[in-house]
C-alpha cells in the first residue's frame, strides 16, 4: 500500500501528464494548483484533498451520482471535492480530473468515466463538539 506522500506524488504526475497542463505550487491557499489554457481547473490541499472544477452540468451529474462531495466554499463555481486515500481512489479522481481538463481545455466530447466511482467515505478525525 502506498503512503499518502507517494499517492500525492503519483496524482501530481498523472495530472501533469495531461496535455498542456501547468502547475503552480503554493498558489494562494492551494498547495498545488493546476492550469490548462490559463484557467485553474483543479487544486490539491494537503495530500489527496482534490478540489476539481467542473461545468455546471457535470457538477450536478457527479454530485447526483454520489461520485464526489460538494465543495465546502465554492460550489457555485462548479467545484467538487474528492479525497484520494488509496490507489483505487487515485483512478477515480483521475476520471473526474479528466472531465474537468477536457472542459477547460475546450476538448470536444468530455471523456467518459473509466472507473466506477463509489460515493466518498466520510472520515472523521479528532473529536466532534
Amino acid at each position: 500500500m502506498k503512503s499518502r506522500i507517494e499517492l500525492h506524488q503519483e496524482l501530481r504526475q498523472r495530472i501533469l501528464n495531461l496535455p498542456d497542463v501547468t502547475e503552480r505550487q503554493n498558489a494562494g491557499i492551494h498547495e498545488d494548483a493546476f492550469f490548462v489554457g490559463g484557467k485553474m481547473f483543479m487544486h490539491i490541499h494537503g495530500h489527496g484533498h482534490c478540489d476539481i472544477r467542473l461545468s455546471k452540468g457535470d457538477q450536478e451529474r457527479v454530485l447526483a451520482e454520489g461520485k464526489a462531495r460538494s465543495h465546502r466554499w465554492a460550489p457555485e463555481a462548479g467545484y467538487v471535492t474528492f479525497i484520494v486515500n488509496n490507489d483505487e481512489d487515485l483512478d477515480r479522481a483521475m476520471d473526474l480530473i479528466r472531465i474537468s481538463h477536457a472542459h477547460f481545455a475546450g476538448t470536444q466530447g468530455a471523456p467518459r468515466l473509466e472507473h466506477p466511482i463509489k460515493p466518498p467515505r466520510t472520515v472523521v478525525t479528532g473529536s466532534q463538539s
